[in-house]
């Protein structure tokens, strides 16, 4: 209660003064064209309007048409310290976030929120949070459409605001947030419930699963029998043999910038029962991209005759943009001519049965995980930076790490 007490006392200074400053433009400038004074004035909005307020209407007209609005700023927290966006709560109290530096390399930051940062310093960083500290997990439904009606009344225009709802949540009380956003006076509800059609978004870890998470994230260790030593150089891990023969598959790509067609080679070798790519090779009859090609191959097959898991190796290659932009192929958007040859290493990957449809050998560990009731939610990987740290937050995917929006 006394969270949207105090946010409707800033929501009405807002919207007066929003209307005096507009009144005051129209008094300069004109009002909008569409602008009729009786039928504005009894307009349900402005009608609640002080008498002063209405007063400078009546008398200069309003310039704008709409002129109070909760816009998306997920973006704009970022660069702003990290407050909380718009009416949104806060989606985690701290996380990880990627920061690329000017080398090309990327530097882990702990984040955490504004707000929290500010109580741990005036409390002592040990004091627990007090309840009145909830992010969009832990705040219910209904909470979240109090505060979206108690704006509403002060905002004639609309409102970016992400009502988050349990994975679980029955029909009927799924419905109920819709009732109950029509009967508060809401202009919209927008809801989002993670799954596993969807996708689930980049959550807060419990703290019992803290160990979980960190042993499936770890690389894996590589053994004192797998290193080795060469021309004073230490190996961690020993290139795999290539058999005399291995099977694999060749691709046709038809890049809508290039006369010839792109041939790309995908050969596989079989360890402990998998098979996994171990080379790649790339020919064309346009020899413009022939240096830079021959190299990306040469680098690919050195990565995949290491072992271990390569698939990052798509990822990195699905996320290059090329500046001069990219192209439209098979009616969606390819981003880069890498980007679409990581495309085809990422199908065969998938062909060959070495990663899953949605990504990375980890995945199915995850998945499986979070099925047993460990907590764990697969995060989106964001087409910017590659990192998994896309959330879901007022109606966009924002990226933690590197600020991208779709929205944006």
């Amino acid at each position: 209660p006394d969270a949207l007490a105090l946010t409707e006392t800033w929501m009405k200074r807002l919207q007066r003064q929003a209307y005096l400053t507009s009144a005051g433009l129209a008094e300069e400038k004109g009002a909008f064209p569409l602008f009729e004074r009786d039928a504005y004035l009894a307009g349900e909005s402005v009608a609640e309007l002080d008498d002063d307020v209405r007063e400078a209407i009546a008398r200069h007209g309003i310039r704008n048409a709409l002129v109070t609005s909760i816009a998306p700023t997920g973006t704009i927290s970022l660069f702003a310290d990290n407050i909380s966006s718009g009416l949104e709560p806060v989606f985690a109290f701290s996380y990880t976030r990627n920061v690329l530096m000017p080398d090309g390399s990327r530097r882990a930051e702990e984040v955490s929120d504004y707000a929290v940062r500010l109580y741990r310093r005036i409390k002592g960083a040990e004091t627990p949070l007090p309840d009145y500290f909830v992010d969009a997990q832990t705040l219910h439904p209904q909470d979240h459409l109090k505060m979206q009606a108690a704006v509403q009344k002060y905002v004639d225009s609309s409102i970016s605001k992400t009502i988050n709802v349990p994975e679980d949540i029955a029909f009927e009380a799924f419905k109920n947030v819709y009732q109950m956003a029509y009967e508060s006076g809401c202009k919209g509800c927008t809801t989002y419930r993670p799954n596993d059609v969807t996708g689930a978004v980049l959550e807060a870890k419990p703290k019992d699963t803290a160990q979980t998470q960190l042993a499936l994230n770890e690389p894996a260790t590589t053994t004192p029998s797998d290193a080795y030593e060469t021309g004073g150089v230490v190996y961690m891990t020993r290139p795999l043999d290539r058999p005399e023969v291995l099977p694999g598959q060749t691709y046709k790509l038809r890049w809508p910038e290039s006369d010839h067609a792109i041939y790309l080679t995908v050969n596989d070798v079989v360890r402990d029962g998998r098979r996994r790519p171990f080379e790649v090779f790339i020919n064309s009859k346009n020899m413009e991209h022939y240096a830079w090609t021959l190299g990306l191959t040469r680098m690919i097959s050195a990565v995949f005759r290491r072992g271990g898991d390569v698939s990052f190796v798509v990822e990195e290659l699905k996320a290059v943009f090329d500046p001069r932009g990219g192209q439209w192929m098979d009616g969606r958007y390819v981003p880069s001519l890498l980007a679409a040859i990581g495309e085809i290493l990422e199908t065969h990957m998938i062909n060959i049965g070495f990663i899953h449809r949605d990504g990375g050998d980890n995945v199915e560990v995850l998945a499986r995980a979070a099925g047993e009731g460990g907590g764990l939610r697969l995060p989106d990987t964001c087409p910017r930076c590659s990192q998994a740290s896309l959330i879901h937050q007022e109606g966009c995917n924002l990226c933690t790490s590197c600020g991208f929006s779709k929205c944006a």
